[in-house]
């Protein structure tokens, strides 16, 4: 795989916390949140597939010049699923926080020439709406690798990708197998090893009021990393996200650098 992929557009700005000397919580198995219900998933695949969302895509797909946006034809591929977060109660050791929440619904599209992208939609007071589009599918395909067997989640700081099965926190790409091994690690491990990176980075520590940007994002919004600006916005390759309109939060920064790279464009 390509590790960098381009991304994102829109700046997420950085909210993280800390837990100062507490201790982190056991964690056995901590219930995990139901994804969105079918309801919403239709509602949401609904936006991500109207007339306005594909004229932005074909845009999107046509954005190097080698196409022109008429022929990108995109279409929807796959299923809209529920994309889970690392939960920041987790991180601070909450007891029964669960590891990771729903955060948003993905849907992958494919253009004519075959190229990918995801869609990112998110609930607003007028409605599902999508808010950000990132090359290539990785939510969907992560998600669907899955086949139903565990909860599958992102830890967004590194763009790591897990599944919690049987207790147990499982790699599914290369980052989140430099973080917790090849085998996995127990969720107590898990949540020891994010509660040491990312514990006193939480909203309301020092590291948060000094204005650092960098560390954990704790509100329920799509969460990107630092990544590479599209090139439609002009932006220098610096910190790059999403904001959705349920509340914005800053993808980090300087003390977190090795992250693979994605192109997006924020459309809210």
């Amino acid at each position: 795989m390509n590790p960098i992929r381009g991304c994102a557009a829109g700046l997420l700005a950085a909210t993280v916390l800390t837990v100062g000397a507490a201790s982190v919580a056991h964690a056995d198995s901590p219930s995990v949140p139901a994804p969105f219900t079918a309801a919403q998933t239709a509602q949401a695949r609904a936006a991500a597939n109207a007339p306005a969302t594909l004229a932005t895509l074909s845009r999107f797909f046509a954005r190097d010049g080698r196409h022109p946006a008429a022929a990108a034809q995109p279409r929807l591929a796959g299923p809209t699923v529920t994309v889970f977060t690392l939960d920041p109660g987790f991180v601070a050791g909450r007891a029964g926080a669960p590891v990771a929440d729903p955060d948003f619904l993905a849907s992958k599209a494919v253009s004519a020439d075959g190229q990918a992208a995801s869609l990112w939609t998110v609930r607003t007071a007028t409605g599902w709406k999508v808010v950000n589009i990132a090359t290539g599918g990785d939510e969907v395909d992560r998600v669907t690798a899955a086949h139903g067997d565990g909860t599958v989640f992102r830890e967004p700081q590194i763009d790591a990708w897990y599944v919690l099965r049987s207790g147990r926190v499982l790699p599914l790409d290369a980052e989140a197998r430099h973080a917790v091994g090849a085998d996995g690690v127990t969720l107590a491990d898990y949540q020891r090893l994010v509660h040491r990176e990312y514990g006193d980075k939480l909203p309301g520590s020092a590291y948060d009021r000094a204005g650092r940007a960098g560390g954990y994002g704790g509100q329920a919004a799509p969460a990107a990393v630092v990544r590479e600006p599209a090139a439609a916005t002009g932006a220098s390759a610096a910190a790059a996200g999403t904001a959705a309109a349920a509340g914005v939060l800053l993808a980090g920064a300087a003390a977190l650098a090795a992250r693979r790279l994605r192109r997006s464009h924020r459309t809210a």
